[in-house]
């Protein structure tokens, strides 16, 4: 879905971000509790924990697609 007004993020499906932060946390990543804020990357994150939260978040897509 893509957001472009206020609307929008409205209608997006917070209970899913809950599922996937929920997931996230388990493995180890350490989200933004809100769907609504940025992600970001810093300097302290090297390859290897890029690797691991791409890795982590393979986990709920892939339980979602099943």
């Amino acid at each position: 879905m893509e957001v472009n007004n206020f609307t929008d993020a409205c209608a997006c499906d917070t209970g899913a971000y809950a599922k996937f932060f929920g997931v996230m946390l388990e493995n180890g990543i350490y989200l933004p509790p809100s769907q609504y804020e940025a992600w970001f990357v810093g300097l302290a994150h090297d390859a290897g924990a890029v690797e691991e939260t791409i890795v982590a978040a393979g986990k709920p897509f892939a339980a979602a697609k099943s």
